[in-house]
């Protein structure tokens, strides 16, 4: 499992790379008609075999928009870059696929287990036992914690933040860590996607954001500054691919993952993708703790 502060080193480098790295691979030659966006593709052709929902297509399902994780906007066929849309890419070539079938779905519906029309998720999907029930998940990519983002100017920390209004993303595993851990005394606002919950707190209707840290790693530079992340709780999870309960994929998809895990594909992906939406190191982001009786 990689460790987002690892991730942010050889930014310059990786930097290069990908302007490098996306017209060759490592032992074999892209397809004419093949599309995998601006993403820098490498490993070997072919070396995978699955059976893709569509042929010559990996179906991937997320929720958009995820700046840094999905670049583009909030349409499939605007998405262009991105840790996990090229880490979908790279998987598609190394499988012998020629490009990359985004789908947009409300989060709580990708993890759901109700779909079975795609070949996997990739949505910053936190692998918990409950979702493992309806659905099955590949290795950890990415560490998670839980961030806390507050308005500019304002004093919360993890001694007060119980007595202030939360907003936490619906379905996720920051609700039921707000709502089942950290209980706190006023309600808990739960918001359908990310950028309503980032402007609902910028313009004072809830005090503070729980959600994972990756993802609101983006806001304060993106928001120029109205927003910052003062904390961050350990969850000592992961994110993971999700595929639909019973999978025929589920093998070769995990031996392709953790190919991309283990030959350094993924760290290269993460330094230049989310180092670029991070702005800073979420390494010297505060831990906070549950506090006593809460």
């Amino acid at each position: 499992m990689m460790r987002a502060a690892a991730a942010m080193a050889s930014l310059a480098a990786c930097v290069a790379l990908i302007v490098t790295a996306s017209a060759c691979d490592q032992g074999g030659s892209k397809s004419p008609k093949a599309n995998y966006g601006e993403c820098p593709i490498s490993g070997h052709r072919g070396e995978f075999h699955l059976s893709p929902l569509t042929a010559g297509a990996l179906t991937v399902k997320t929720t958009l928009p995820a700046p840094g994780w999905w670049n583009g906007g909030d349409t499939p066929a605007s998405i262009k870059s991105g840790y996990e849309y090229c880490m979908a890419a790279n998987i598609a070539y190394r499988s012998g696929l020629d490009r990359v079938k985004v789908e947009n779905a409300p989060f709580p519906e990708v993890v759901s287990g109700k779909t079975k029309d795609f070949d996997l998720a990739l949505a910053q999907i936190t692998i918990t036992p409950e979702r493992s029930k309806v659905a099955e998940f590949s290795p950890p990519y990415l560490s998670s914690t839980l961030g806390v983002l507050i308005r500019d100017g304002e004093k919360i920390d993890g001694s007060n933040i119980r007595d202030v209004r939360i907003g936490v993303a619906e379905g996720t595993t920051g609700e039921e860590f707000v709502k089942n851990r950290l209980k706190p005394n006023k309600p808990v606002t739960s918001y359908p996607n990310d950028p309503d919950m980032v402007t609902a707190l910028e313009k004072g209707r809830i005090d503070a954001v729980v959600h994972d840290t990756t993802i609101l790693l983006a806001y304060p530079q993106k928001r120029e500054g109205r927003v910052r992340l003062v904390g961050q709780y350990r969850t000592d999870q992961g994110y993971g691919a999700l595929y639909p309960k019973g999978s025929a994929n589920r093998k070769e998809l995990d031996r392709v993952i953790k190919q991309l895990i283990d030959d350094g594909t993924l760290t290269k992906l993460s330094a230049v993708y989310l180092g670029a939406a991070f702005g800073q190191d979420p390494a010297k982001i505060p831990y906070f703790t549950v506090e006593q009786g809460s």
